[in-house]
């Protein structure tokens, strides 16, 4: 455990919650993307005692090859992100994926609110209003839970250079 922690510069137990929600996010995801690939290429119902091995298999082969993956993510984006400690980078990732999560889940019904809805609207309509819901939603939920995982500082840094490269530099203020 000792080797797990000064790999990842965990310096207080609190720090291991960290890589716990990432492996358990990553095995979540690997999950339901073999649930899917299991129902869906295969075409076992969940019935089938083959459906639970096959799923079984398939989120652990997901699993394994995501984890490889963003490791190596870790590895490129630890030298040009300027965090402090390596755990800092598993948190940066939980807040991302969090953030893109919920800024999709509530552009639906906002959108439907404001009367627009898949069956009713042209789908390039449908797609562009909800694309440009999305942004906003996106920028303020990534600042609030950037925040709640100790990563406001780097966050907000990450939302001033995004914002100048789109051009918003003058609404900027250092």
């Amino acid at each position: 455990m000792q080797k797990f922690k000064d790999r990842w510069e965990i310096s207080a137990n609190w720090q291991l919650i960290f890589p716990v929600l990432g492996l358990t996010g990553l095995l979540f995801s690997s999950f339901l993307l073999s649930k899917k690939l299991t129902s869906g290429i295969f075409k076992l119902a969940e019935s089938d005692n083959s459906y639970v091995i096959s799923t079984s298999l398939i989120t652990l082969f997901l699993f394994i090859i995501l984890l490889v993956l963003t490791l190596k993510i870790f590895g490129a984006l630890e030298k040009k992100w300027d965090v402090t400690y390596r755990w800092e980078l598993i948190a940066i990732f939980i807040a991302f994926a969090i953030t893109g999560s919920t800024a999709a889940r509530i552009s639906d019904p906002i959108i439907s609110l404001l009367g627009f809805d898949r069956e009713s609207t042209n789908g390039l309509i449908y797609w562009t209003l909800r694309i440009f819901l999305i942004f906003p939603v996106y920028q303020v939920l990534l600042l609030i839970v950037g925040w709640v995982f100790g990563q406001f500082k780097f966050f907000w840094s990450f939302e001033k250079k995004m914002l100048r490269r789109m051009g918003f530099a003058r609404f900027i203020k250092d």
